[in-house]
């Protein structure tokens, strides 16, 4: 007999890049909304499908996640059915990738670094300033990842 399989819906990609969804925005949405007293098993049960050792396992543990608080928190049940597919993204990559890719931790990292350094500016001439100590600081960051290989994607791996 055959079971009937639940995928979750799909969103189109631009120009076919996959868009991922982080892991570290879409938890605290999550938790946000929980009960003390489930916060724990909500949690856990959000993990489970992050954590998952391939896509089917993840979209598994969300079937899973899904059917156990649908009840208790319809909204975010829902919420996280629709970006599934956008939660999931990573796992068309290699698994040594993974955990860089589910979360936002990078381009974050770059926005720390533009308010630490025009932070102490306090004020500049004008707009134009701003834009050359921005660019300046992408422009940085671009030629230190020039040249930095990932192991991942070289024959060597």
């Amino acid at each position: 007999m055959a079971v009937p399989v639940w995928l979750p819906p799909s969103r189109p990609s631009i120009r076919g890049v996959a868009h991922q969804r982080c892991w570290v925005h879409k938890m605290r949405n999550i938790l946000e909304k929980v009960r003390k007293r489930d916060y724990d098993a909500v949690k856990a049960g959000a993990q489970a499908i992050y954590l998952a050792q391939g896509r089917r396992q993840a979209e598994a543990a969300a079937r899973l996640f899904c059917r156990r608080w649908r009840r208790e928190y319809a909204s975010m049940a829902r919420k996280l059915e629709r970006d599934l597919p956008e939660l999931l993204a990573f796992f068309r990559f290699p698994k040594p990738l993974w955990r860089k890719l589910r979360t936002t931790n990078i381009i974050e990292r770059c926005f720390v670094d533009v308010r630490r350094t025009t932070r102490p500016m306090v004020c500049f001439v004008n707009a134009q300033s701003v834009d050359r100590i921005i660019y300046s600081i992408f422009q940085r960051f671009n030629l230190e990842w020039k040249n930095r290989a990932l192991r991942v994607f070289t024959q060597a791996a």
